[in-house]
């Protein structure tokens, strides 16, 4: 199981496309923006400027105490802080390059 993200732009133009691991989804949560990743439109996020600040937030909190983080990682190798924080960086990128953009997930 995992998430697919997209940024799609008014012309409906994918602007950013992303895949990670559910496995993650206890890490997150702890970093408080499980809810930001998987349901978006639970919480009215629709567009990529609103996940910037607490993308930046989240990933603030992950780096100032990594082990609070890795003790989530699967037991399994397939969800790990190492692979996720780049891929939120990543992600926090493409929402500060593109904040207009409509988020799309499949979860």
């Amino acid at each position: 199981m995992s998430l697919n993200v997209y940024l799609s732009a008014i012309r409906k133009t994918d602007v950013f496309s992303a895949n990670i691991t559910h496995n993650l989804n206890r890490m997150a949560e702890e970093a408080g923006i499980y809810k930001h990743l998987w349901r978006p439109n639970e919480i009215g996020v629709i567009h990529a400027f609103q996940l910037i600040k607490p993308l930046k937030t989240g990933i603030a909190l992950m780096k100032s105490d990594p082990e609070r983080f890795k003790k989530l990682e699967s037991p399994n190798g397939w969800g790990t802080y190492n692979d996720f924080i780049p891929w939120l960086e990543k992600y926090l990128k493409a929402c500060e390059d593109n904040p207009d953009a409509e988020i799309e997930i499949s979860r």
